[in-house]
């Protein structure tokens, strides 16, 4: 293409809102991606027929920028179920929301996951959590979310052994150090809609941004090594000309590339089985209650959106927190070792299809977390920032950040 009006770096959800929000206020633009495909963090392997997510993933339907920016019918969603199954003391407890599983309550309040107190606590925590604008949750008084629960009454054993594992498992944080501003905007997302997967993978979404782009407009395998005004340059030495360049990579690149200190971030692992019949016939989530590890959850994604794995087979998704020491095949047995106590012998006839270790898989988010719509996307006259860098994680905050970098840029050219 001629010389575009705006470079993007980075084809990763936050640069491709950008790109269309770009494209439909009149901008030309260039998207240059380092990897071999789009999507960032969120893109979905086919192995073998599986549909295999880069690392456990959901999305979660009530996320309003998602809600603006895509088409949820052509996404088909596939939802959870709204619930968890709790591992604990050698059996499953069937977790529900009794808002929307109301036949499942009883299950629910004489489980020994957490009081009956606890259980009362989390209504008014959901109720809490409900009320006011997204942009008030981000102003409100801030601490980590162990110790907002805490103060919120919630005993040790109900943060134990339904919050560590759920809660941390989303945050990838089983300390649940998070900023207590962001456990809300997640709680939240989650009492008012659904957590869900796309019919044919998370790697659908990107997919369906970059299906709404001219052709030609993403180039792949094109590592940006330096930024400058009035462009950028590649790996292969090519320099390429615009007036404007918005960084949409992960943190540390992005750090990297305007010669700062990149954020912290957390690892997870995630281990992929094919089996013969479904250790869960619900889609669900099943949560690790001990606390004894290695894995802090489990689902069967089949379950969810059955075009994940081929007819007649099952998919397993076991999520490890961090990027641990051993080496694949130790963790692996280490991974079924547990999982054979909680579904039997018949873990051990599943077939590893493959691990995946990502390494900056989410930025800290420990406290102070602000308000996204409250940063600035400018950087210098001529550079933008989207992303998750300088600000939070989320399918909603990465889509929500693309757009507000476009909207700087349109306004900084005058479009």
């Amino acid at each position: 293409m001629s010389r575009p009006d705006v470079l993007i770096v980075g084809a990763g959800l936050s640069g491709l809102s950008c790109a269309l929000c770009l494209h439909e206020g009149g901008l030309s633009v260039l998207v240059l991606e380092a990897s071999d495909g789009i999507g960032g963090r969120v893109r979905t392997d086919e192995v073998e027929g599986f549909l295999l997510d880069r690392g456990f993933q959901v999305f979660l339907t009530a996320y309003p920028e998602a809600q603006r920016v895509l088409d949820y019918g052509a996404l088909d969603f596939k939802p959870f179920y709204p619930g968890a199954l709790v591992r604990f003391r050698s059996r499953f407890h069937r977790v529900s929301d009794p808002w929307r599983q109301p036949l499942d309550t009883l299950p629910t309040l004489f489980a020994p996951i957490g009081s009956f107190r606890d259980k009362l606590l989390v209504a008014r925590l959901r109720q809490r959590v409900r009320r006011g604008s997204l942009e008030e949750v981000f102003r409100r008084p801030e601490t980590s979310t162990i110790d907002a629960l805490k103060a919120a009454g919630f005993s040790d054993s109900m943060i134990g052994r339904f919050f560590r594992p759920f809660i941390g498992g989303v945050f990838l944080d089983g300390t649940l150090g998070i900023s207590s501003r962001m456990f809300e905007f997640v709680y939240r997302m989650f009492s008012l809609g659904h957590a869900a997967l796309p019919s044919r993978g998370m790697g659908a979404i990107p997919n369906h941004l970059a299906s709404r782009l001219p052709e030609g407009v993403i180039r792949t395998r094109a590592r940006v090594v330096s930024v400058h005004e009035g462009g950028v340059t590649l790996e292969s030495g090519e320099m390429i000309k615009a007036r404007t360049v918005v960084l949409a990579t992960e943190g540390s690149e992005a750090a990297r590339l305007v010669g700062e200190r990149g954020p912290l971030s957390r690892s997870v692992t995630c281990l992929y089985f094919a089996s013969a019949e479904p250790p869960m016939t619900d889609p669900i989530l099943a949560l690790d209650g001990d606390g004894v590890g290695p894995v802090i959850s489990l689902c069967v994604p089949s379950q969810v959106a059955p075009a994940y794995a081929p007819q007649g087979q099952s998919l397993v998704s076991a999520t490890v927190l961090g990027n641990p020491e051993q080496s694949d095949k130790e963790l692996e047995t280490a991974v079924r070792s547990q999982l054979i106590l909680w579904f039997g012998r018949t873990v051990e006839g599943w077939r590893h299809l493959r691990t995946y270790r990502v390494i900056h898989a989410l930025p800290m988010q420990i406290p102070p977390v602000h308000d996204p719509s409250s940063r600035s996307v400018q950087i210098r006259p001529w550079l933008f920032l989207c992303g998750e860098y300088g600000s939070v994680a989320s399918i909603q905050w990465a889509l929500f950040s693309g757009r507000r970098a476009a909207e700087a840029v349109i306004r900084a050219q005058g479009a």
